[in-house]
């Protein structure tokens, strides 16, 4: 049952509880009029402590707890999007990112171990040793990615990076097609080249791609699914790459990891 909304800006400790709320108020009222010819008493009873609530949320489900749920995952550094309170694929995609981060199977309908999960979040763990304040830290294993300012996550995304795949294409410029599997290589790399907009590759197109291995960029894609489907690169949400370059600059360090 879907409950009437309160303020989350001036109710922040109960929506880290559980995101969306029901408040009830009342008064009570004197039973009858009063057998004397006094001024009748009124008494009152002060509103109850809203009582948290949860319901199973499901893609395509639109309401006020809804837009608290967006509002929360922005508070985290994720990003589903415009807070209109409608489970779009936006919302899912931040969502993916959130389960992810707090080792939850990735799925769209969110139970009662997602909304404790979001009221006591865990921090995603660094990729290498080394953690510069600026960076990105890549975990293929669980598809996500963070970019790091000043030490502190400023963003955490869901991605698609290489699906395995053997394939044959032909490079840029090449008369013979090469052959090899699609895989996102591991390692310490720096950002490099980029482009605005669309980019026309042997393999497809990338928005505003950044390259950080060679060939290998973050960039923007009209699909990114649950599960690793690239070429190499690290797919990213539209609406989130739209923004990426703004926040990534050049010769950045970049850690791309399979943890356990």
């Amino acid at each position: 049952m879907r409950g009437r909304p309160i303020d989350v800006r001036t109710s922040a400790v109960l929506l880290t509880a559980a995101v969306f709320l029901t408040a009830c108020n009342g008064t009570d009222e004197a039973a009858g009029p009063p057998t004397t010819p006094v001024a009748k008493p009124t008494t009152s009873t002060p509103a109850p402590t809203p009582t948290p609530t949860q319901r199973k949320l499901k893609p395509g489900a639109k309401g006020e707890d809804v837009k608290a749920l967006q509002r929360r995952l922005k508070e985290l550094h994720y990003d589903p999007g415009k807070a209109d309170g409608k489970y779009g694929t936006s919302t899912q995609l931040a969502v993916w990112a959130f389960q992810a981060v707090n080792r939850m199977k990735q799925k769209g309908t969110l139970d009662k171990a997602f909304w404790k999960a979001l009221a006591n979040p865990s921090q995603p763990r660094p990729m290498a040793k080394k953690r510069e304040k600026d960076r990105v830290d890549v975990d293929l294993k669980r598809q996500y990615l963070v970019l790091y300012k000043d030490g502190q996550p400023r963003l955490i995304t869901h991605i698609s990076s290489g699906s395995g795949e053997y394939y044959c294409a032909k490079d840029r410029g090449a008369k013979v097609p090469r052959c090899r599997y699609a895989t996102t290589g591991t390692g310490d790399f720096r950002t490099g080249r980029r482009a605005s907009g669309w980019e026309v590759s042997p393999l497809g197109r990338l928005y505003n791609p950044i390259y950080f291995n060679g060939g290998i960029a973050f960039h923007g894609a009209l699909d990114v699914p649950r599960y690793p489907a690239s070429h190499g690169c690290v797919r990213l949400p539209m609406h989130i790459a739209e923004y990426f370059p703004d926040l990534l600059g050049t010769d950045v360090p970049v850690h791309v990891r399979r943890p356990g």
